[in-house]
């Protein structure tokens, strides 16, 4: 197990932009009405976000980390960390969290990379951003998770185009010597990488007229190959699997339970996924909040979206947090994190 321990790192907000445009899957008519029901009550997805007129990723984290840095009234010359998770960047080169630094006015001595990643990509970044900082060679850092996942999508696909939603978002955080650690459990097999793909438009298989051709795979289904593939079978038995084998293993290793914990957030993957998880560790309904209805699956997005929008009126003052996330790569992971005085700032609709 990849068992970290990160200390003296302080969570001081967060903040999650969404596009104005809504979608509801009642009104999804690739499918017929009782298909419609039968999604809705299986994913839990009643509406998503989806941009328009060219919105990306960087524009939702963006407006995200002005608000929270115009809210905490911080000097932008001590942000010296920048992190982008994501895998719908502005461009295949340069790197999008470089574009980012100048747009939110950040000095050129701020280090900014980004982090490929999906599913799982807000706990991998957050261990890597704290990591950074726990030394106190950075004081303060901003993470920058979202996606637009609606790039992807063939609207004549049942199994994607109803679940993904696009959201970003961004967590401040700053070096304190008094912060309690944060603990993660990170792992990942790629033996399973063919589960949640886009074959087309990389290295290994280059964009070409054929990668636009739209074909039928089976009923209800037709895309091409620069859309999303998903084996939602496959995908379900290894989050069933995994994640909760992880997450006990992370309670096990710092010794602590599921009644130590004030909230299990899940990544949004969807209801029938989560609350099989969910029952499979005990949890109590009350303690797992949900995002998914309104905004369906947010790939990197959905754990702090899903904390920003449901606990925003919690009190966070001293609230101990256990995160879960599991998808694309195949890669999953859990975190354990006490936060104090958390601020969680209101939605962004852009």
């Amino acid at each position: 197990m990849a068992f970290l321990s990160v200390g003296n790192i302080r969570i001081r907000g967060m903040a999650a932009c969404v596009p104005q445009h809504t979608e509801s899957n009642r009104d999804y008519d690739w499918i017929s009405e009782k298909e419609r029901e039968l999604l809705i009550k299986t994913t839990g997805i009643e509406s998503r976000r989806i941009v328009q007129n060219g919105m990306c990723t960087s524009d939702m984290c963006y407006e995200s980390a002005k608000q929270l840095l115009d809210h905490f009234n911080t000097d932008r010359a001590e942000v010296e960390v920048l992190i982008f998770v994501s895998q719908s960047p502005d461009y295949i080169l340069p790197a999008t969290s470089i574009i980012l630094q100048d747009r939110l006015g950040l000095p050129k001595s701020t280090m900014a990379f980004d982090i490929q990643l999906g599913c799982s990509g807000y706990l991998y970044g957050l261990s890597v951003i704290t990591n950074l900082m726990s030394s106190g060679n950075f004081k303060k850092g901003l993470l920058l998770a979202g996606d637009v996942s609606s790039f992807s999508q063939s609207k004549k696909d049942k199994s994607t185009y109803p679940i993904f939603g696009d959201a970003g978002t961004a967590t401040l955080l700053e070096y304190d010597p008094s912060a309690e650690k944060i603990n993660f459990n990170l792992q990942s097999d790629g033996s399973g990488y063919k589960a949640i793909m886009i074959s087309d438009g990389g290295l290994r298989n280059p964009y070409t007229s054929e990668s636009e051709v739209m074909k039928e795979q089976e009923p209800g289904i037709i895309k091409n190959k620069r859309n999303l593939i998903l084996d939602g079978i496959e995908v379900f038995n290894f989050s069933l699997r995994e994640a909760p084998q992880n997450a006990q293993a992370l309670m096990k290793h710092l010794g602590t339970s599921t009644e130590d914990y004030d909230y299990f957030i899940f990544h949004q993957a969807n209801k029938i996924m989560n609350e099989s998880i969910r029952k499979k560790l005990k949890l109590p309904a009350e303690k797992v909040p949900y995002s998914l209805e309104t905004f369906g699956n947010t790939s990197s997005a959905s754990i702090p979206l899903t904390i920003v929008t449901q606990l925003q009126n919690k009190t966070l003052n001293s609230t101990s947090l256990f995160l879960s996330a599991f998808g694309v790569g195949l890669s999953w992971g859990s975190a354990s994190l006490h936060v104090k005085d958390m601020v969680c700032l209101p939605l962004i609709e852009l």
